[in-house]
């Protein structure tokens, strides 16, 4: 039997050790909760204190757009109760045993667990290189079968759970969870029973499964297990499951009710359990694990005789034409694929450019929108940092506490993490700071304005960072990913080759200025603005922008 995986403490993030002191803003804290239907007013369990557990990848296969949407939508989250100055333990775990995982390893002829741990190196890679800090354990659930068979016995002792026998008595290694025996079943997603709170969770409880909107759920194909005979009603669901006749042997586990396996949702219910105790602030995964996963996960969790989560947070689909992006469906969109056309900082912004309750239709459109907001972005903390001498270090921008950022942010980011309205406020800083930049040359008081465009440019940087976008920032800095910040050793192609144009094309009007032919310095000005670049002069001479 596998031994209990001991915990492992991986996270490296620099904003909970930098923010000491929760900060006031905290307060106004609001959240969405799916079992509630609300939003409300967030108040951590321990004071100071968040622990959060997101539902990871089943490392079957190649990570596409749709999982990372879901690990950048929580990272997010993560990123703001950290920038609020709570001190967060992540916890993001891995399946690595399923249904799936073996059938596609015996077709491959690879080892069941070979193939999980191939996928999972990818699902890593795909994490970093987008920015999504690690998490504080990342638990698998081969590494969790003591815990798991544990949960199980207490679910049975509770009478809440029940072991098939064969004609003789014995235990087949089949155990369900007794649904009947627990009135409170439905609780999470039973959509009818409640009041539809906004726009987005009404697509939100369209779209999703529920309760009250099962069918044929083409996104969460039904368990075999959960279809046998042997069960007492038709929503028993498994916990343990007996091996089919091609599961390998290295795939099964005994147990006092039998050989098997577990089953998909016993997995997450031990792990947040053994990392987090009893009742955490936030347990968080994509709208299609709402039902039946964690509607069965709350249910056998509480029948052990454990706390749920306090709060429930569902992240929406990546869709495409309206339909969810999914392999299953032949619309997904690998992360490699995506990241050999688009810079790696414009497919984060993508991924994160509406609230993680919204919708995110992907589409080329998408991602010129994210292209064009880099290069506002990258032009300014440029453009700033040269005026004020030098860029702010890593450690001071980690170090602006939420109460320093602008209201207008803080606002967005309290209201039920507004991602949508936080940029605004951060394009709205740069609109501003760029106004300082083209008066400072007209400043007499130079010193005050220089302090003035670094107070901003230190502002738009921590609002980055808090999203993960900061681009001054790893993996940025060092991955050249970020698509062409100057300075920061991360120019994209397309940004080089404009630049230099435009580069030989100032040249040539500082000759002609020099020469008094302002006649053709004109001239080149107007060809420059006709064609989207706008020219700034500045005592450090021209730069430009795009309009």
């Amino acid at each position: 039997m596998t031994n209990t995986q001991e915990p492992q403490n991986i996270n490296i993030s620099s904003v909970a050790t930098a923010v000491d002191a929760v900060a006031s803003a905290a307060a106004d804290l609001k959240l969405y909760d799916t079992a509630s239907h609300a939003v409300s007013n967030f108040t951590p369990i321990k004071p100071g204190q968040v622990g959060m557990y997101v539902c990871g990848a089943t490392v079957q296969s190649s990570p596409h757009i749709g999982h990372i949407r879901a690990a950048v939508a929580f990272d997010v989250v993560r990123r703001w109760f950290e920038r609020l100055g709570y001190k967060v333990t992540f916890v993001r775990n891995v399946t690595d045993i399923d249904d799936k995982i073996l059938d596609k390893a015996a077709a491959a002829g690879q080892q069941w667990w070979e193939r999980a741990y191939i996928y999972e190196r990818e699902f890593t890679e795909a994490y970093n290189t987008l920015g999504v800090e690690p998490p504080t354990y990342e638990p698998r659930a081969t590494g969790h079968m003591i815990d798991m068979i544990d949960l199980i016995k207490q679910i049975i002792d509770n009478g809440h759970g029940y072991v098939v026998t064969d004609e003789n008595g014995n235990p087949t290694g089949n155990v369900y969870f007794d649904v009947a025996s627990w009135p409170h079943y439905g609780e999470l997603t039973h959509q009818k029973q409640t009041a539809v709170a906004d726009a987005a969770s009404e697509v939100a409880d369209a779209m999703g499964p529920s309760v009250d909107n099962t069918g044929n759920d083409k996104y969460n194909p039904v368990d075999p297990a959960d279809m046998s005979e042997d069960k007492h009603d038709p929503r028993d669901f498994a916990l343990w499951k007996a091996p089919k006749d091609s599961d390998p042997l290295d795939a099964r586990w005994n147990t006092p009710f039998g050989t098997g396996r577990p089953g998909w949702h016993i997995e997450c219910s031990a792990m947040s359990h053994r990392y987090l105790k009893d009742m955490f602030d936030i347990h968080g995964g994509g709208l299609d694990l709402r039902f039946p996963h964690h509607e069965n996960e709350m249910a056998q969790t509480r029948a052990a005789g454990y706390d749920s989560a306090a709060r429930w947070m569902h992240s929406a689909w990546v869709t495409a034409k309206g339909e969810k992006m999914s392999k299953s469906l032949g619309n997904g969109l690998s992360v490699p694929a995506v990241l050999a056309e688009n810079s790696a900082w414009v497919v984060r912004y993508a991924l994160g450019s509406v609230q993680y309750r919204s919708m995110l239709e992907w589409s080329d459109q998408t991602l010129t929108e994210a292209q064009s907001a880099y290069d506002r972005v990258s032009n300014f903390i440029e453009r700033a940092g040269a005026a004020v001498g030098g860029q702010p270090s890593r450690e001071e921008i980690v170090s602006v506490s939420a109460d320093e950022l602008p209201a207008d942010f803080v606002a967005a980011m309290n209201d039920d993490i507004n991602v949508s309205g936080a940029s605004a406020a951060i394009f709205t800083a740069i609109r501003s700071g760029n106004t300082l930049l083209s008066k400072l040359a007209d400043r007499v008081d130079s010193d005050v304005a220089k302090d003035e465009v670094r107070a901003v440019l230190v502002n738009v940087r921590a609002m980055l960072d808090t999203l993960g976008l900061d681009p001054l920032a790893e993996p940025w800095v060092s991955e050249s990913a970020a698509g062409g910040t100057a300075g920061a050793g991360a120019d994209s192609a397309e940004h080089t080759a404009l630049d230099r144009l435009v580069s030989e094309q100032l040249e040539e009007r500082a000759e002609a200025r020099k020469a008094k032919d302002f006649a053709r310095a004109d001239a080149i000005r107007d060809a420059l603005g006709a064609a989207g670049i706008a020219i700034e002069d500045t005592p450090q001479g021209p730069t430009w922008t795009l309009k």
